[in-house]
């Protein structure tokens, strides 16, 4: 399975060079998992960039992957690897649900680099 980070999914709505090599990541939907913060956070942004309508039409082909919401014991294990990865809150939820499901996460934030199952693009080498 797979997660994106907010990061990997507002590059693919940018189309960079970011957005285009995780382009076959988001075409696997079947392999697909988005945190319900990462619908959060993407929506946020798209909105204040491009408006809701644009934002609503991005966030509509994100729903197509299967959306992990955010329960108790998921709510538990983030807090966990928040304390033990420094990470912040929406960022130890999306890790969380990455190891929840043994999954890949996909990222270019950088707070990820470094960690067990994370795909780091360093936005400097593109």
């Amino acid at each position: 399975m797979n997660v994106l980070d907010s990061s990997c999914w507002l590059e693919f709505a940018e189309n960079s060079l970011i957005g285009i090599s995780v382009e076959p990541i988001i075409a696997d939907k079947k392999r697909l998992l988005v945190p319900t913060i990462v619908l959060y956070e993407v929506f946020k942004k798209l909105s204040s960039m491009e408006g809701s309508g644009y934002a609503n039409r991005f966030i509509r082909g994100m729903l197509t992957a299967e959306v992990v919401p955010l329960g108790i014991p998921l709510s538990i294990s983030a807090a966990d690897i928040s304390l033990q990865y420094q990470l912040s809150m929406a960022d130890s939820v999306i890790y969380a649900t990455t190891m929840q499901y043994n999954s890949i996460l996909w990222t270019a934030d950088k707070d990820f680099d470094g960690l067990p199952n994370v795909r780091y693009f360093d936005k400097t080498q593109q």
